[in-house]
């Protein structure tokens, strides 16, 4: 009672991570369902998404059947889109009326949108309908179905969804699009392609995402000309990574290689991570940029500076680090300016723990752990990508380059980071900025140069 008084208290006074800890350990120690249930209203309330789910899977431990529904949720919000599928299709079972099914996969749509992994996302979605489809009616259901089974590469799924939806709807532009770009894209039915996706454009011929589909079916006929024509004009009038992908392509394969350089830096600046873009690159420009893959194992060694500037307050640190970097495993260590250890972070594809001495913290995002143990959103999960020059995989990302194709600027995870290099190409300086609710956030980090 003392440690849940205590807890409420430090809320009260501000310090949700204290409580969040502290009803945290006592959910573990006592196998209390409800304890677990705290945190996890607390972390909400908090906007830490990570440490809610942390607590609601610690509750579904306790208390299996009490947690699934907000389980589901959880695990969307935090883009860990393969485990979702059992709980969400859990609850599908659990539901006999077609209307309540259709309107609890209405309520995860939303979440698509906010994906930061496209890709996976529709994959979730579309195992977590595949035993209801046959029942749905909704076609918006339908068409993110039919998506979700093109990048599994179900595509007899996709096919048989989609013309489903056009025998219902026979204007349905979006599933004209979508059925005819897939066409294109692998080569086959080609005249079909062009037949549906000329109507798609005729019922929409301001869409530019159908005017890219139609020129990639021209391209795939051999209308390079035409092509260009038709993805100059959709990329100019909306700027996305995937037509600049495209465009490239076209200018590449007609000995255009300036241009498409020219074009993919304006894609990247876009979305860097955007999956076509990528490919496209890495296929027709192997060499284009060197991934950090290639040279696993990795060390960093460097000091740092944290300044925080707010309204009421302005604060910081400084420090040293040593980053190493090896197969799927980061091992971050911290020091304090007079060399000795603050905490040491590992990270790797199953999750982060933090050591700070005899304490050990653990969570499945090792931003998130930071947050919780230091109070301020600082980075982590992707430093060693960074450090690289290179967008981490799994959100969103904006990069501008210099002449000899090393990153100058990245924008991610809500940072703006800037970088210098050394003429071995290896990283000299990096400054990374981010606005949080304790204010501005600055890092600058010195490297030291390491001999080849």
């Amino acid at each position: 009672m003392f440690q849940i008084l205590a807890s409420e208290i430090s809320l009260q006074r501000g310090e949700a991570s204290t409580a969040y800890q502290t009803y945290m350990s006592m959910a573990r120690s006592l196998r209390d369902g409800p304890l677990a249930q705290r945190a996890m209203e607390i972390a909400i309330a908090g906007n830490s998404p990570e440490l809610a789910l942390d607590a609601a899977k610690l509750w579904d431990e306790i208390n299996p059947k009490d947690a699934k529904e907000i389980l589901t949720t959880l695990f969307m919000l935090n883009q860990r889109w393969a485990e979702s599928v059992k709980p969400a299709q859990l609850q599908l079972s659990q539901l006999k009326i077609i209307a309540a099914k259709e309107k609890l996969i209405n309520s995860w749509r939303p979440l698509l949108a906010r994906a930061q992994d496209e890709e996976a996302s529709l994959i979730a979605f579309f195992n977590i309908l595949q035993a209801p489809i046959a029942q749905i009616n909704d076609i918006d259901i339908l068409y993110t179905y039919s998506l979700g089974a093109e990048k599994a590469k179900n595509y007899d799924a996709m096919e048989k969804t989609l013309r489903r939806i056009i025998q219902k709807k026979p204007d349905e532009k979006n599933a004209l699009n979508a059925l005819g770009y897939s066409f294109a894209d692998r080569g086959i039915k080609l005249g079909e392609a062009v037949t549906l996706l000329k109507k798609a454009h005729q019922l929409a011929p301001n869409d530019m995402y159908i005017l890219d589909s139609l020129a990639w079916a021209n391209f795939r006929l051999g209308n390079k000309n035409l092509a260009i024509e038709q993805l100059n004009k959709a990329f100019e009038t909306k700027p996305e990574a995937e037509i600049g992908a495209h465009l490239g392509e076209v200018l590449w394969s007609n000995q255009d290689r300036q241009g498409a350089d020219t074009v993919w830096r304006k894609a990247e600046t876009l979305d860097a991570n955007n999956k076509t873009l990528k490919d496209t690159m890495a296929r027709l420009w192997p060499d284009r940029v060197p991934s950090s893959s290639k040279k696993s194992p990795q060390l960093w060694d460097g000091r740092f500076a944290v300044k925080v500037s707010g309204k009421d307050s302005k604060n910081g640190g400084s420090g040293a680090f040593t980053l190493s970097h090896e197969a799927q495993t980061d091992i971050l260590d911290i020091r304090n300016p007079m060399g000795g250890a603050m905490a040491k972070i590992t990270i790797n594809a199953s999750g982060a723990k933090l050591e700070d001495g005899d304490k050990i913290f653990e969570a499945h995002d090792a931003d998130a752990l930071l947050q919780s143990y230091t109070g301020l959103p600082l980075p982590a999960r992707g430093l060693s990508k960074w450090l690289n020059g290179e967008a981490r995989v799994g959100a969103p990302a904006s990069i501008e380059r210099d002449e000899r194709l090393r990153a100058q600027k990245i924008i991610q995870d809500g940072w703006t980071m800037t970088f210098l290099w050394t003429e071995k190409n290896q990283i000299k300086k990096l400054d990374l900025a981010r606005k949080s609710t304790a204010g501005l956030i600055e890092i600058k980090i010195i490297f030291e140069e390491l001999d080849d």
